[in-house]
């Protein structure tokens, strides 16, 4: 298959989803007639095995469970609390509650694993706090749509899952490469706010709390550390696979839902049909992308990209920002989890032959796919803190807000390509290496 077969593929794919059709049905479409055209009906045929392996991996499995525990934590109450806490506890930092948005976020990201959800239950808490307290409005936008980009980052993560499976690497090696990176990134944006918001809030009247209920309220951060502990611990400790950590997570959300008194029928309907219409909508997608990796792999379309590449004598510095460059730009006009299916059966076998660790690259491209979530005119993030606005107001308030944290994500970007120990140094410290 030459190369430009391959650039009129993913060319058609794009102007499907610019007009409208479903991600999904976009990458079908080309796979399904892309291998019919080059071998026929019987490859076509074998793509339901490709699926039925598809739906029988374990991996699988972890994306509801997780979606799920997400649910639990925003409508259990424990996410509200989390907020309280962290506002008493930030509140008197330069920048104020700014800080408790990004607090929050990546609190909450250790226990749901997805940035929508991240961005709409932090964003409809804060909002009014942040509203009553006379906070600037683009800085408290911004702070939200790029706090919640840390869902999909900080483990456990259904796109490093996703990641996993599409590149057959190991989700515990991606979950243990994210945690320094999600770190370093909500450090680099409280500083950003420190720096450049010192004042903000100043004017607003808070409550004086006293130590004594200050660490009181920090009991309500036990659910989220017990539940980090619980998913990540146990597969360190080689208690279980990701699979079931994500079950024993579901497990102790359950428990303090219930223990905080707000387990119910209602809550749990609620939770369980909105779970599995988000994994619905993931699964769906992945199962599309590996029938186009079929497709890519028999016709040898992966193989035609990757001599094409070594083939230009690039450094493995210079391809990896120019992917900088190409996915900033692929970002304005796709959701994070359709870049990470469409690009990674053909990215990851191209920068592997350059010797490109394939769990650092996992990384690289999850900090990728969150900026493409608060870049207009499809950052999804940005559409979710607009939507949780009471009253509305200038969408442009939130795009606004968010591009300085589009740069500092992009310089991150840059950084982690300079200095690669910083997503690999934890998984190189387990395996002892």
């Amino acid at each position: 298959m030459s190369i430009t077969v391959i650039f009129t593929g993913f060319m058609v794919m794009l102007l499907l989803m610019f007009l409208s059709m479903p991600v999904a049905v976009s990458i079908l479409t080309v796979g399904g007639v892309g291998g019919y055209m080059a071998y026929g009906m019987p490859l076509v045929e074998t793509m339901g095995g490709v699926v039925w392996g598809t739906l029988n991996n374990p991996v699988m499995t972890a994306i509801p469970l997780f979606m799920l525990l997400g649910e639990l934590l925003l409508r259990g109450g424990i996410a509200d609390r989390m907020f309280e806490t962290l506002a008493v506890w930030l509140g008197r930092l330069p920048g104020g509650l700014l800080h408790t948005n990004i607090g929050t976020c990546a609190l909450f990201s250790a226990t749901s694993g997805s940035s929508v959800a991240t961005a709409a239950t932090v964003g409809t808490i804060a909002l009014p706090a942040l509203g009553e307290r006379d906070y600037p409005v683009r800085p408290a936008l911004g702070t939200l749509a790029a706090g919640g980009t840390l869902g999909i980052l900080i483990p456990p993560s259904v796109n490093l899952l996703v990641y996993g499976s599409l590149a057959n690497v190991s989700v515990g090696q991606l979950f243990i490469a994210g945690i320094l990176p999600g770190v370093l990134l909500t450090l680099l944006f409280s500083a950003y706010v420190a720096f450049s918001y010192p004042d903000a809030g100043r004017n607003s009247a808070a409550p004086e709390v006293s130590k004594e209920e200050k660490r009181r309220l920090l009991r309500h951060l036990v659910p989220p550390a017990v539940i980090f502990g619980i998913v990540m611990g146990s597969i360190y400790g080689g208690l279980a696979t990701p699979t079931e950590s994500a079950a024993l997570g579901v497990i102790a959300a359950f428990y303090f839902v219930w223990k905080g008194g707000r387990l119910s029928w209602d809550l749990l309907e609620n939770c369980f049909i909105q779970s599995a219409r988000t994994s619905g909508m993931v699964i769906l997608v992945i199962v599309c992308a590996l029938l186009l990796n079929v497709t890519l792999s028999m016709t040898g379309g992966t193989q035609a990209v990757t001599r094409w590449v070594t083939g230009l004598g690039l450094s493995q510095t210079t391809l990896l920002l120019l992917l900088v460059v190409f996915y900033v730009i692929l970002g304005m006009f796709m959701d994070a989890m359709s870049m990470l299916v469409l690009t990674v059966p053909i990215a990851v076998p191209m920068v592997t032959a350059l010797g490109v660790d394939p769990v650092w690259f996992g990384v690289f491209v999850v900090v990728m796919c969150e900026i493409g979530l608060i870049t207009p005119p499809v950052g999804m993030n940005l559409f979710v803190v607009q939507g949780v606005r009471k009253g509305g107001g200038d969408f442009n308030d939130v795009i606004r807000g968010a591009t300085p944290f589009v740069i500092i994500m992009i310089v991150f970007a840059a950084l982690l390509v300079a200095v690669p120990q910083i997503a690999l140094f934890l998984p190189d410290m387990a395996a002892g290496r």
